[in-house]
């Protein structure tokens, strides 16, 4: 486990985004734990957010030109991101989002922010189905763009209809990579040093065991 992981564990745990308990997911499915990014809603925590994707960003040296955040979500954290990397990093790059509804006065149009073209970076929470990022696809290919990599802040590493997990499907679908800041193994090693709470973890094996992806 990298420092930056156990950092982001010990933040969205105490900033209670991370909860364990028992959750009925979308899915059906009963999960011990919850991960519910609606929960970056102050300054400071966005700020830390956006720190934690650009150390990601770093770590994974995927080359790219620009970031984009599909609505809605996708919208504070592309651009929190955007900010850490020009603080923290001196990688002052342009970023943009799209809107759900195409606006049909002023600049009009679908796009917000810089024109997407080059190298794009995709910036998201989670992947559950990968609705989002087949939703963005076609944007980003009619402006003339090449999506090269997707950054996540966690990889539930679920299967989805089939063994594979979506992320696995995405990634063989667009061939790009998907990374993300942590994932349920990262979790679980963080539980097995961190917490004595023996039957928390034992249930977050047994839930990895049950719905892991291949």
């Amino acid at each position: 486990m990298q420092p930056h992981q156990q950092a982001f564990i010990d933040f969205i745990i105490r900033e209670n985004i991370l909860r364990f308990g028992q959750f009925t997911l979308k899915s059906g499915r009963q999960s011990p734990y919850f991960f519910n990014a609606g929960l970056f809603n102050t300054g400071h925590a966005l700020a830390q957010l956006g720190r934690f994707y650009a150390q990601t960003i770093q770590s994974t040296q995927i080359p790219f030109d620009m970031l984009f955040g599909p609505a809605y979500k996708g919208i504070p954290l592309v651009t929190a991101t955007a900010i850490a990397l020009a603080n923290d990093y001196q990688c002052n790059v342009p970023y943009c989002f799209n809107r759900k509804e195409t606006k049909d006065h002023g600049e009009g149009g679908n796009l917000v922010g810089a024109p997407l073209n080059g190298r794009v970076l995709l910036i998201d929470d989670v992947i559950t189905a990968g609705t989002a990022i087949r939703e963005v696809m076609p944007i980003i290919q009619t402006a003339g763009a090449q999506l090269v990599g997707i950054i996540i802040a966690l990889d539930r590493q679920e299967r989805g209809q089939t063994e594979r997990s979506a992320i696995a499907e995405i990634e063989q679908i667009y061939e790009i990579p998907v990374r993300s800041i942590i994932n349920l193994t990262t979790l679980i090693n963080y539980l097995k040093v961190q917490s004595t709470d023996q039957a928390l973890l034992k249930s977050m094996q047994t839930y990895q065991e049950q719905y892991g992806a291949q």
